[in-house]
């Protein structure tokens, strides 16, 4: 087994992961800025998470290559 297969199947398994994390977020309803004030810590939360998973996915895509 090579390291693209472990590498597509992390890649995989992040993108889930992301997938999930945004199935959480509620559509507003209404078409003022005052209807997003409710959902915007969700909203800001999940851009934190994002950022999260993306570093760990860039180190881990990092290390992969080292190991080479």
């Amino acid at each position: 087994m090579g390291k693209n297969r472990l590498e597509a199947f992390s890649d995989g398994v992040i993108a889930i992961i992301i997938t999930i994390m945004v199935l959480e977020m509620k559509i507003p309803h209404g078409d003022s800025l005052t209807t997003l004030a409710p959902i915007a810590l969700v909203f800001l939360s999940y851009i934190l998470s994002f950022v999260y998973v993306g570093i760990y996915w860039n180190n881990h895509h990092h290390m992969l290559y080292a190991c080479t």
